[in-house]
């Protein structure tokens, strides 16, 4: 490595994680009006994965997974499984920028990534799903079921925010993109990490430093909008959440009617950690969407907020 080339970023090591096992239906790309290639995963029950791929049996909507910043698809596994092993559909996104999605030429905003679930939607043929987001992906829900709400017949969010402030540790959050910054402009890709694994290339230290000052600049949600969504909705977190608990507890309050599920023990990455936690939750939310059951007939940890 040259004298003068920075030094290699820290990398992104997420916690290990079990991909989907359940079979793929189908893969859709789908192509976005600035260039981008969403990827998209549809999982279904064996018996009838053309059916409830497309969402023609009444009262079975796919679940759609959104998951969070740098990630893909894959950490929903335990959860995919188990939605599809009891015949639930589930269409996973790889959001922009990440993945096996491109990032296109827009500006990058959650906006423009809840844009992006709806075009999945739309090129899979379904009216109506299930929302399940997580971080970044559960901020793009809170969007998608605020402005989209005909979409929308459920949402489950687990660890959003509604503005920068809502996250602390931002002077990290820039120093590290400052660092994948540097080595886009001048970081030498013939470089190895200690453990022999290549250095990224200058456009995939592009796309993650954007990726990370994504966070450091947005959402800007006003809590207040948040009472325009009107379908069943789980607001949770992990109690050991870097996300302060009174940011989740102000998004479940601007909710109308929806429940604050708090998972003892856990951290942010609820999906990875606490699978279990979160496949209760949205079953739960599930069924009061679909057969109005009362959610206090389930003793959990939960309040009605």
């Amino acid at each position: 490595m040259s004298n003068d080339a920075p030094a290699l970023p820290e990398r992104h090591v997420p916690r290990p994680y079990a991909r989907p096992t359940a079979p793929l239906d189908r893969r859709l790309q789908v192509k976005t009006p600035d260039g981008a290639r969403i990827s998209a995963f549809c999982y279904a029950p064996a018996a009838d994965a053309a059916v409830t791929a497309n969402a023609a049996t009444p009262g079975v909507l796919p679940v759609l997974m959104l998951h969070g910043n740098g990630e893909e698809h894959g950490i929903f596994g335990v959860l995919v499984d188990a939605l599809v092993a009891c015949g639930r559909p589930v269409v996973a996104v790889d959001s922009r920028a990440q993945g096996t999605s491109t990032r296109g030429t827009a500006r990058l905003t959650y906006e423009l990534m809840a844009d992006d679930a709806l075009a999945v939607l739309d090129t899979a043929g379904l009216a109506r799903v299930h929302v399940l987001g997580f971080s970044d992906g559960a901020i793009e829900g809170l969007l998608l079921a605020r402005d989209h709400a005909e979409r929308v017949a459920s949402l489950t969010s687990v660890g959003a925010n509604l503005s920068p402030e809502g996250v602390p540790g931002n002077d990290e959050l820039a120093e590290a993109a400052g660092e994948w910054e540097a080595w886009a402009t001048a970081g030498d890709e013939s470089a190895l990490y200690e453990d022999g694994t290549p250095a990224p290339s200058r456009r995939q230290a592009t796309q993650m430093a954007e990726l990370l000052r994504l966070m450091l600049v947005e959402p800007h949600i006003e809590a207040e909008s948040l009472g325009r969504i009107s379908c069943p909705c789980c607001v949770m977190a992990g109690e050991l959440d870097q996300i302060p608990a009174d940011e989740t507890r102000l998004i479940a309050r601007s909710i109308p009617g929806s429940r604050l599920a708090f998972v003892a023990d856990a951290d942010h990455t609820l999906p990875k950690v606490a699978p279990e936690a979160v496949l209760r939750e949205l079953l739960v939310t599930i069924a009061e969407a679909e057969q109005g059951v009362d959610w206090s007939q389930f003793p959990r940890s939960v309040q009605r907020i």
